[in-house]
């Protein structure tokens, strides 16, 4: 059978989408493919299509799960038969993929998406049975979502980061999973709590493919840049400049390289004189982005952030010595955060921003898939907001930390309407 998959694309998870097409470029999988960057236009693709199965792919992250559902909804009213199923991905269906069952998706993808959907697209041509399929939960008669076998966790290189012929460029995932599980995080749920490393010599693929048509800057996914190469809590700076150093050789004189910064970061511990000065000699980026987190060494260890205060002190002076302006994340209303620790933190911020820091102010979300996914946040006050706020007119703080409240109400509430230990089924497929 014919099969036309249809993308809601969005500018906010083109990452993962990306590394989605990647794969069905390289196993031979591909076909029919569209792009629908509204709900209006993801609908005029479906009803387009006149393969035997549309199969329309969405990934979202938590905070936006409940405005995805009203555009499935949208979506559905405008083109929907029996050719079509929806297909929920990213860590929100990973977590929660009952939720999105009952949100209206005919399916969610559990875990990473790329040996899934090779397998998916195949099931489809074929006419075999979803439940063949690994990493999927499917809704049953009575919409309960019912998970099939596990997908592998395959080699970072088994996949490009994005797909060559199609175009489609971004960051370079150079690592996947994170050794360091902070209990707010949902990288560690998603993708494994160890390091898998893309090796130098896929990197140096990547690049020539963005060189080859005229791309000059080279930016990472990682969550946590000076962890390269390495499986334990210290960086690796030799594996980090020889993966440096072959990007600047596969790119022209004028190409760019960033490292350290958005979409990435470094640990506190991590900034040391050597470290920055090995940046220095490659990098075009004046910023570094560090996970501070918290003023409070109370609050640091019950999140398992595994540094304490001074680290990041420490670390934005050394970052400053160096040249580079450091972006400090703060994350307020952590559960048990007292009064006096949002001191602590706000206290902090103002030294850093003194010594020349931007301050990226966040608030607490219970996270599906996190070990905080049912904590209670704490209460910020009106004094500390005053206080984010002073910081912000002052052009020391950023953030959409007022919008990531509104968002922690709604996943407050999604987590009380689905119990984390209900019982699971599986499909005997």
């Amino acid at each position: 059978m014919d099969v036309c998959v249809v993308v809601r694309y969005r500018k906010a998870v083109t990452y993962g989408v990306h590394a989605l097409l990647a794969a069905l470029e390289v196993s031979g999988a591909e076909c029919d493919l569209r792009l629908g960057t509204t709900p209006e236009e993801t609908a005029a693709h479906i009803a387009a299509s006149e393969a035997d199965r549309v199969l329309v792919l969405w990934s979202f992250y938590s905070p936006d799960a409940d405005a995805m559902a009203a555009e499935l909804a949208t979506v559905r009213a405008l083109a929907d038969d029996e050719r079509v199923l929806h297909l929920a991905g990213g860590v929100h269906a990973t977590a929660e993929p009952q939720h999105v069952i009952d949100s209206g998706w005919d399916m969610a993808a559990i875990g990473e998406g790329e040996s899934t959907i090779i397998a998916l697209v195949a099931a489809l041509r074929e006419g075999t049975p979803l439940t063949s399929v690994p990493g999927l939960a499917l809704r049953d008669d009575d919409g309960v979502a019912v998970r099939t076998g596990p997908a592998r966790q395959l080699p970072l290189d088994a996949f490009p980061s994005f797909p060559n012929r199609r175009r489609h460029f971004g960051p370079i995932e150079i690592t996947r999973g994170c050794r360091y599980t902070c209990r707010f995080c949902q990288t560690p749920f998603m993708f494994g709590g160890r390091f898998r490393h893309r090796s130098v010599a896929s990197v140096r693929e990547h690049v020539r493919w963005m060189a080859e048509h005229g791309l000059r800057d080279v930016r990472f996914i990682t969550p946590t840049s000076l962890s390269y190469g390495s499986q334990g809590p210290d960086p690796a700076l030799d594996a980090v400049e020889e993966l440096l150093a072959a990007v600047k050789e596969e790119l022209p004189p004028h190409g760019r390289v960033f490292f350290g910064s958005f979409p990435s970061e470094v640990r506190p511990e991590h900034v040391t004189p050597e470290a920055m000065r090995l940046l220095k000699r490659y990098v075009a980026n004046d910023n570094i982005i560090i996970g501070a987190q918290s003023g409070s060494d109370e609050i640091l260890a019950a999140a398992g952030r595994g540094h304490g205060v001074q680290p990041v002190r420490d670390a934005v002076r050394i970052a400053v010595e160096h040249g580079f302006r450091p972006n400090v994340d703060f994350i307020f209303g952590m559960p048990g955060e007292s009064a006096r620790d949002q001191e602590a933190s706000l206290k902090l911020a103002a030294e850093l921003a003194d010594l020349g820091a931007r301050i990226h102010t966040h608030t607490f979300m219970p996270l599906p898939g996190t070990p905080w996914r049912d904590a209670e946040p704490a209460f910020i006050p009106l004094s500390t907001m005053r206080e984010l706020d002073r910081l912000a007119q002052r052009g020391d703080a950023y953030g959409h930390w007022r919008k990531q409240a509104e968002h922690a109400v709604r996943l407050a509430e999604t987590a009380k309407a689905y119990p984390r230990r209900a019982r699971r089924r599986r499909t005997g497929g």
